[in-house]
């Protein structure tokens, strides 16, 4: 199989520069792996700066033409780019190799806070600290959605659905009901009126490749049977009613549902992991969240904080430690072997895929809706970061979280308007912002 991938692969267009042999790829992505800071654009970056520009390993035609198949994907963008280089490069082993490595120093990382945020939650220093990661991540999130909608929303009917769709979110709709529906509405209006929704026509000309049935089907199957094997064995051995099984089953659904970035995915996990299951404060999501954003890697692997925390919580019969390491990795195994499953299979017929208009179109439906779904995300998690208490308000369907006024945390307005300052006056990165943010929270905590 990794013969013929390799041929598949090399068929494309010319590089710039003769292939690298597998010891040099290991060593560039490991190096991109401990540096992909910045969320999806700078890893993105990244890449094209290393692989692109530096090495000339990719044409930068290529380069970008996957960049768009990849947006196509549920999942995180960068990583799965990172695995379509791989492949296009050596084959499925290059594409194991570069998606792993991408994804693995943030993942251990990452691992390594959860413990000691677990073993510290009740210590006050660190409560104080993640008063002002909170309050930075609030500016950090109102960023993203800012951008996001600047870039998705360029017409009427795009605003008109991340409105509507905002709408439904609040009467409770399920996230992946949402993601259907867009789809659907962006495939029909994609055939009819696809100036509605900006697309361009696709471009002719030239030979398609063959169909690679074979290739797709063997991918499907094998990846499909290592994403269930976890589930599997916790089915035969704790049941279905232990935690495991229910991060396990969350997650999974979670991956075929990721479209529109991280932050898209943050609210319907924040709700269904808070509010759902119970397995986190609505502060704790803002708290991994921070984490997740000081480290290299996805943003996508604060899911893997969550997964920590839920089975650290619910240990039997296992100690909370080794519950929690296999919760994390639990979450980690179901989150990202869905990646590998989507690239192996379909990247193949990526140059069939690029000319399918509809396809385009269900995505910039689904990007557009889901904007409105991360609107829902900051006022909810704007709550829950300046007010130590929200309560809910029902009218009909309409649920609408609401604050106690007498609740409000002054030192966490504090520290949200310095974020907003720094962050859309001063302009700076996340890293110093965060230093900032958290260093005040401490030296307020020592105000009466």
């Amino acid at each position: 199989m990794a013969e013929r991938d390799v041929s598949t692969a090399a068929s494309g267009a010319d590089r710039t520069a003769p292939a690298p042999i597998f010891s040099e790829l290991v060593a560039a992505f490991t190096r991109i792996g401990f540096l992909s800071f910045g969320g999806p654009a700078g890893q993105i970056a990244l890449m094209h700066r290393e692989l692109v520009e530096e090495r000339g390993w990719v044409a930068e035609e290529d380069f970008l033409h996957a960049l768009n198949f990849c947006h196509l994907l549920p999942g995180p963008e960068a990583q799965q780019l990172a695995t379509w280089i791989g492949w296009r490069l050596q084959g499925v082993r290059g594409g194991l190799a570069a998606g792993l490595l991408f994804v693995i120093p943030g993942a251990c990382i990452i691992l390594a806070l959860s413990v000691l945020y677990a073993l510290a939650a009740n210590l006050g220093w660190v409560a104080a600290l993640f008063t002002g990661v909170k309050a930075a991540v609030l500016a950090i999130v109102v960023q993203a959605l800012l951008r996001i909608a600047g870039r998705a929303l360029d017409t009427g009917l795009k605003k008109s659905l991340a409105a509507a769709f905002a709408g439904l979110f609040l009467l409770g709709l399920p996230f992946p009901l949402i993601v259907l529906g867009s789809g659907v509405i962006g495939m029909i209006v994609a055939r009819t009126r696809p100036d509605l929704l900006a697309l361009k026509p696709a471009k002719g000309g030239g030979t398609l490749p063959a169909r690679p049935w074979r290739t797709t089907i063997l991918a499907v199957l094998v990846w499909g049977a290592v994403w269930a094997a976890p589930m599997v064995l916790i089915a035969a051995t704790l049941g279905q009613g232990h935690v495991l099984w229910q991060i396990g089953a969350f997650f999974s659904q979670l991956a075929i549902v990721t479209f529109g970035g991280a932050y898209a995915v943050l609210a319907y996990m924040a709700q269904e992991a808070v509010q759902g299951f119970g397995w986190l404060q609505p502060g704790e999501m803002a708290d991994g969240l921070g984490l997740a954003e000081t480290t290299p890697g996805p943003l996508i692997l604060v899911t893997q904080f969550v997964g920590y925390l839920a089975a650290f919580r619910a240990p039997d019969p296992f100690s909370p430690l080794v519950a929690g390491l296999l919760g994390a990795g639990l979450t980690t195994w179901v989150t990202f072997a869905p990646c590998f499953l989507w690239i192996f299979a379909l990247a193949p017929w990526i140059d069939r895929l690029g000319q399918a208009v509809w396809l385009k179109g269900g995505l910039a439906a689904v990007t557009a809706a889901v904007v409105g779904v991360i609107a829902n995300l900051t006022v909810w998690f704007a709550l829950h970061v300046l007010f130590a208490r929200v309560g809910k308000l029902s009218a009909g369907p309409l649920t609408l979280s609401w604050p106690e006024l007498a609740s409000f945390d002054w030192r966490a307005g504090l520290l949200a308007l310095l974020a907003f300052a720094l962050a859309f006056v001063a302009k700076w990165g996340v890293p110093r912002l965060l230093a900032v943010c958290t260093t005040g929270g401490l030296a307020l905590s020592l105000v009466g």
